[in-house]
């Protein structure tokens, strides 16, 4: 009876040491560094919207008056400056017109003269008292209106001259030619567009969702992807109050566009209000094998490192946690910081 007791005292004895190493065993710490709690912030929202590079205004030149294109003298892409003369266009009737008055005028001054003779011969007679005075006044009617004649057939042809004058195709205002489809020696009626110039600076136009239309503004934040991969930020200049196949367009300040290629299309974002985010530095994310952790800062003082799901944010320097995390949570920043 004795020997079983004392094998049980035996085994008790190595029991009782390891449930006192234990609880002597020290708790898990924290590792050092900056501690952040988690707060929603205002941050930015941003709508994806087509963009494409433009000038405030588009100058169309016109042709004035029918007959042939025989010079055009700019193609796409020329500087012009305003009043320049790019083409000229000459109809042949006017020509002919012109040869036309021309003969009546100078019919005309032979009726003069002949009428300025005749008044003479009559002016002598009047004075000695051959001629009544009646016949004096209708020599002097005969000159007024051959006089008159010469003046409306040169009236008629000046007036020919100042059409042929309009065939001079000019430049309304300086800029880059973008358009010159019509050819040398092609037949043009009045109001046919010759060329198409920019007029007023560079600028870039959106094309916007109608339904965001009510939260842009002028001033509203517009990032733009530059074709070298750069980003560049500029601010709406105004929108346009009107809805075109279910799109706002809106002009934007941009500094340093190239306007070279005008029409061409970019990747742009305009801000059209704010939201409630979780933003913290990009100091707190560690990145492994394509996946985001976090350090978050348990109750006991433990740590544990959290999977999370990151957007870039428009602040510099900070990230935006989508997912994995939650307002009130404590952050410990990566490597001490």
């Amino acid at each position: 009876m004795k020997a079983p007791l004392l094998a049980l005292a035996l085994l008790a004895i190595p029991l009782a040491g390891c449930g006192s190493d234990e609880q002597s065993s020290p708790q898990a710490t924290a590792p050092a560094g900056t501690r952040l709690t988690l707060q929603l912030a205002d941050t930015a929202q941003w709508q994806d919207v087509s963009a494409e590079i433009a000038t405030v205004d588009q100058a169309q030149v016109i042709a004035r008056i029918p007959g042939i294109l025989t010079t055009i003298l700019v193609r796409e892409g020329d500087m012009v400056g305003k009043g320049q003369v790019i083409g000229r266009i000459v109809d042949n009737q006017l020509g002919y017109q012109a040869g036309a008055y021309g003969a009546q005028a100078a019919a005309a001054q032979a009726q003069v003269k002949q009428a300025e003779a005749e008044l003479a011969r009559v002016r002598y007679l009047y004075e000695n008292g051959v001629y009544a005075k009646a016949r004096l006044e209708q020599a002097e009617a005969s000159l007024a209106t051959a006089q008159a004649y010469v003046r409306a057939a040169q009236a008629q042809q000046s007036a020919v001259g100042a059409v042929a004058g309009q065939g001079a195709v000019v430049a309304p205002t300086s800029g880059r030619v973008l358009r010159a489809d019509v050819p040398a020696r092609a037949p043009v009626a009045p109001g046919m567009v010759i060329a198409t110039i920019t007029a007023g600076p560079t600028i870039l136009r959106l094309a916007m969702p109608e339904s965001v239309a009510l939260q842009v503004h002028a001033g509203s934040r517009v990032s733009v992807t530059l074709p070298g991969g750069g980003l560049r930020e500029g601010r709406v200049l105004k929108v346009y109050p009107s809805v075109v196949a279910g799109q706002v367009t809106a002009d934007v300040e941009l500094s340093g566009i190239d306007n070279s290629l005008i029409g061409r299309r970019m990747a742009a974002k305009v801000e059209t209000g704010t939201r409630k985010a979780l933003l913290v530095p990009q100091g707190f994310v560690t990145s492994r094998f394509g996946i985001d952790y976090v350090t978050v800062l348990a109750k006991d003082g433990s740590a544990t490192e959290v999977p999370v799901q990151t957007a870039p944010s428009s602040e510099a320097g900070k990230v935006e946690l989508l997912s994995g995390v939650s307002a009130g949570d404590t952050l410990v920043g990566k490597n001490g910081k």
